[in-house]
């Protein structure tokens, strides 16, 4: 598996006549940076917006304007440029363009190369909101999904027309986890993957708690992976200051004790869990209603055990659920791991060695030693995106009864 899905991919991005063309251009800078080879076909009411030059500067390649305007060596530019495209999208989608694609008209480059190719295909529609909401328009919309197109519905908000409603441009996140899952094998589809992640806080009066260095980022790049690949995805957060991937169900919790009574509430109905949440082992035995004044605070805190989610899980795993835990380690990170493994009855588990400042806690990398019953594994020092993946084609193994 590469490193970043977008690296080396062919992309081809139409790009109609709306104001909102604009914004475009800031996609197809994102995705050159990201390795993609983007391709760029403007109609001629498009070019009135943006000038071909600007798309030719930020993708670095020649933009396509017309059926003829090219040399003896592009005469059949309609069907070679999606040929080899890996996904094409349009955006921003006029109700002109999408009128004339459910209907299968073919009278600009454009149309024509959509027509033709057989890459998947992704709408965003961009218009005033009167005119999205148009009954002819939406049944073009539906037209298309029949036909096997993605339409990626747009925002609702204050347009430039000055009306406010429906037929804004999406925002680019979005589209490109879309874009991202259409590019992504979707071995995980069908699966309901339960990913834990961020730490716990459990406080003694209300404004002071017991907590960790947690930052959420690995269970949160679990959960957009596994999106991506497919999944249907809960995301069970403690406190974190990080954006939901889209599409992923998000709940939220403070507590070890939320955290305990979540994951157990919804963990018969998931076929993966991957517990990557930094649990705190101890809470405050006492907990004041109201804040105790630094004079008054004891010496000493009496803690109490919080449940081991984990363990409890694994005594509950049903026949053919994979379960998933992590363990943070400084020392003795084989020994660890296996011990964890046998005695919370776990298929896999994932070593963080914490002990550096490019793996574990709150940076952007991470290294994990897994190890399961047959054997152990050091993956490499990669993003913790990358990281998900390779994990997740792990747990796919097991999924596949082949582990």
């Amino acid at each position: 598996m590469v490193q970043n899905i977008f690296a080396g991919k062919k992309v081809v991005v139409g790009v109609s006549g709306s104001i909102a063309a604009f914004k475009v251009a800031g996609w197809v800078s994102d995705l050159t940076k990201e390795e993609t080879i983007v391709s760029v076909v403007m109609t001629s009411s498009a070019a009135e917006f943006v000038t071909p030059l600007t798309f030719a500067a930020l993708s670095g390649n020649d933009v396509h304007t017309g059926m003829f305007c090219h040399g003896k060596e592009d005469s059949m530019a309609h069907i070679s440029i999606g040929r080899d495209a890996d996904l094409v999208l349009i955006a921003p989608a006029t109700a002109n363009i999408i009128a004339k694609l459910a209907c299968g008209i073919a009278d600009d480059l454009l149309t024509t190369m959509v027509l033709a190719t057989r890459a998947k295909v992704l709408i965003c529609p961009a218009m005033n909101s009167r005119m999205y909401s148009h009954p002819t328009t939406q049944k073009n919309l539906k037209s298309l999904k029949e036909v096997g197109y993605t339409i990626i519905a747009p925002a609702c908000g204050k347009m430039a027309c000055r009306e406010e409603g429906e037929g804004r441009l999406a925002e680019w996140d979005g589209v490109k986890e879309q874009l991202a899952q259409n590019l992504s094998p979707q071995d995980l589809q069908g699966q309901r993957v339960m990913v834990t992640a961020g730490p716990t806080r459990e406080p003694f009066d209300p404004a002071r708690f017991i907590s960790n260095r947690s930052s959420g980022k690995m269970g949160y790049a679990i959960a957009q992976a596994a999106c991506r690949r497919g999944a249907q995805v809960l995301l069970i957060s403690g406190p974190s200051s990080l954006a939901c991937p889209p599409r992923v169900t998000l709940l939220k919790v403070q507590t070890a004790l939320e955290m305990n009574d979540a994951v157990l509430a919804h963990a018969a109905n998931s076929s993966v869990i991957i517990k990557a949440a930094a649990v705190a082992d101890y809470r405050p035995e006492a907990v004041s209603e109201h804040k105790v004044k630094k004079e008054k605070i004891a010496k000493e805190l009496i803690l109490t055990r919080n449940p081991d989610i984990l363990l409890a899980l694994g005594k509950r795993k049903k026949k053919g659920q994979v379960l998933v835990g992590f363990a943070a380690e400084s020392t003795n990170l084989l020994e660890e791991g296996r011990r964890k493994l046998l005695e919370k009855n776990l298929d896999l588990i994932a070593v963080n060695d914490i002990s550096g400042d490019t793996t574990g806690f709150e940076a952007e990398s991470n290294q994990i030693l897994v190890i399961s019953a047959s054997g152990v594994e050091t993956l490499p020092h990669t993003s913790k995106l990358h990281c998900a993946d390779l994990l997740l084609d792990r747990v796919q193994q097991f999924l596949n009864k082949k582990p």
